[in-house]
């Protein structure tokens, strides 16, 4: 496993520029999913790297996606068609 990027409560793991990479963020006051229950629910966000940050939201809206309106010139959030979060990323 190749770390693409390793930042303060973060770390990145992947291999090349043509492939995915899977990001892990450290949280604090962490608490395991339950499983089957929902007491505390299982959770994963999908950071989408992308090359247009412009041109890939007007895809995933022209699919279903609502933007939340907030994000950075790096970074955008959405939620998707089932209201999971998930961020475009551009880097």
């Amino acid at each position: 496993m190749i770390r693409v990027r390793d930042d303060p409560g973060w770390i990145t793991i992947g291999g090349a520029e043509d492939r995915p990479a899977l990001a892990f963020q450290q949280v604090e006051d962490y608490r395991p999913p339950q499983w089957p229950g929902q007491e505390v629910p299982q959770q994963a966000h999908l950071d989408v790297r992308v090359k247009d940050l412009n041109e890939a939201e007007r895809q995933v809206l022209e699919i279903g996606a609502t933007s939340l309106n907030r994000g950075t010139d790096a970074f955008r959030v959405y939620l998707d068609p089932a209201g999971h979060p998930f961020c475009l990323v551009q880097w």
